[in-house]
């Protein structure tokens, strides 16, 4: 059963593909056409910088400075600060990959490093308040709301998990690296390489997630959309005053488009997803809860 379920959905969206060309075709250019004005422009640079993080060492700088704050709130080293800052300001993925970034140069734990899969992954300020709050729902403020939402809960939920997952492991001897072992030259073309081969990986699975979103002959619901694709669920919010918690809830899942995106990133370094789903699942429910309670003080 487990080998025949996989086999029977691939055979299913390799016939969808011969029968609906055009809606395939339409979905692979709507989706390049999101990467090139909403994917690329926010998230690349992103990459660069948090690379240049890394490489230099620069990074370390961090367990003095956010010490004080990281280790009462999640019991984590001040360096996991740059993952839930690079997730919460540059959007999906970055905070995975800033996560799997730490981990690979030695500077947290295994166990660290997928804690923070389960929090410091989430949706930046501007599709939030751009795309969402001013252009789906007509409110700009609702798009503040939503960030605002979206934030605290990512918040609540590392707390949570970081309280049921005591054990915070030991940096692997041997693995941590001396700080500063390349040139600014060296770590600017190797993070530029890096952040243009992970930008390759995430939009190959926007476009993706597109296509199978658009491939099925009748509309999908928006819980389905949601479950697969944030911006597709964005465009299918249902109306009047359940669009809002629809929205954060949405947002704080995140679809299996984001999830498959982190993956790309995280994987690679061995890192386990544990975490990740658990804590996306609590983020989403606070987030409903959240939004349902506020909506009222921005007329939703």
């Amino acid at each position: 059963m487990k080998k025949a379920l996989p086999a029977v959905s691939i055979l299913a969206v390799a016939l969808l593909l011969l029968l609906r060309p055009q809606e395939a075709a339409d979905a692979v250019r709507d989706g390049l056409s999101l990467c090139g004005r909403t994917v690329i422009p926010s998230l690349f640079p992103f990459f660069v910088v948090i690379s240049l993080l890394l490489q230099l060492g620069l990074a370390e700088s961090l367990q003095c400075v956010c010490g004080a704050v990281m280790g009462p709130l999640f019991h984590l080293r001040g360096a996991c600060a740059l993952p839930l800052l690079a997730g919460l300001l540059g959007g999906y993925p970055s905070g995975a990959g800033a996560a799997a970034g730490l981990y690979q140069q030695g500077s947290i734990s295994r166990q660290e490093a997928e804690l923070l899969l389960g929090f410091c992954d989430n949706c930046g300020p501007a599709f939030l308040l751009g795309y969402v709050g001013a252009g789906v729902l007509g409110n700009a403020g609702a798009g503040a709301l939503l960030f605002l939402i979206h934030a605290v809960s990512a918040l609540l939920s590392g707390m949570l998990l970081c309280r049921l997952c005591r054990d915070r492991g030991a940096v692997p001897a041997g693995k941590r690296r001396a700080v500063r072992t390349v040139s600014f030259p060296q770590a600017l073309t190797a993070s530029v390489s890096g952040a243009m081969q992970s930008m390759l990986n995430i939009c190959a699975f926007v476009v993706l997630f597109r296509v199978l979103a658009a491939l099925p002959p009748v509309p999908l619901s928006f819980p389905v959309l949601g479950a697969l694709e944030m911006v597709s669920a964005a465009a299918a919010l249902p109306a009047g005053r359940a669009a809002f918690p629809a929205a954060a809830a949405a947002v704080g899942w995140g679809g299996l488009s984001v999830h498959c995106q982190a993956m790309s990133l995280a994987a690679p370094a061995g890192l386990s997803f544990r975490w990740h789903w658990l804590g996306k699942a609590v983020q989403a429910a606070l987030s409903f809860l959240l939004a349902s309670a506020l909506r009222n003080f921005i007329g939703l």
